[in-house]
Formats: structure tokens, sequence, C-alpha cells
């Protein structure tokens, strides 16, 4: 069973086709739970999306719905790609978006690791 409101998972998303190899990527880490790849329209000079391997549409679904080694496994990833990158000193940020509003355009869970500059604030603020 889904989380109510969210759309049903797409498995011809994006990253679906990526994880079946339909679509190549530049591969950072990969294991039973995660892929790691350079994103292909980077913000920041180090750009990371880390994606589960299970069919998870947001990160609402994701935490409802995943096997708690899937998630530790995920998680652990997340850590284990800024480590191996060198990002822990300068700093990074991990974000994910989810949902419309939350400007969430891939219907595939995922997190963006952001480094190599200084990032600013996360969310400006409105004027008024």
């Amino acid at each position: 069973m889904r989380v109510t409101g969210l759309p049903p998972y797409d498995p011809n998303n994006v990253f679906a086709k990526i994880l079946r190899g339909e679509i190549p990527s530049k591969k950072v880490h990969e294991d039973e739970h995660a892929l790691a790849f350079h994103d292909i329209n980077p913000q920041t000079p180090v750009h990371v999306l880390v994606i589960p391997k299970g069919a998870y549409c947001s990160h609402a679904d994701f935490s409802a719905h995943a096997s708690d080694a899937e998630i530790a496994g995920f998680w652990r990833a997340v850590g284990k790609v800024a480590r191996e990158l060198g990002l822990e000193a300068g700093g990074y940020r991990i974000l994910s978006n989810m949902g419309e509003d939350g400007g969430q355009e891939v219907p595939h869970f995922h997190v963006h690791i952001f480094a190599g500059r200084r990032i600013g604030r996360m969310v400006p603020r409105e004027a008024g």
C-alpha cells in the first residue's frame, strides 16, 4: 500500500532507467541498496545523486514502505559517498525534494549531495 496522495511509482522514470542500465550514468558508488552518480546538470562543483534501488516514488513512500535494511543501507551509502569524495572537511548539503510544492522533478526518491563551494541559505527569506 502506498502513501495517500502520492502518484504510483512510474517504472519508466529516468532513475528507474538508470538503475536498469538503459541510460548511462557516471557512477560514484553502487551496492545492494543504493546507486550514486554525478548529476548531468550540476548545481555546484560536486553534485551527486543517491537513489535507492527499490521502487519508491518519494521520501514519504520510502520511509513508510522500505525495509529497515533498505533504509539503513541507503543512508549509509549517502555517508560513504560523502566520505569517499572527501567532502567532510569542507562540508556539504544533503537535499531531498518531496512532491510538487517541494520541487521534486523525478518521481523516484533521491538525495542530492551538493559540495565544492559555499552554498548559502537553504531557503531565501520572503520579503514582507
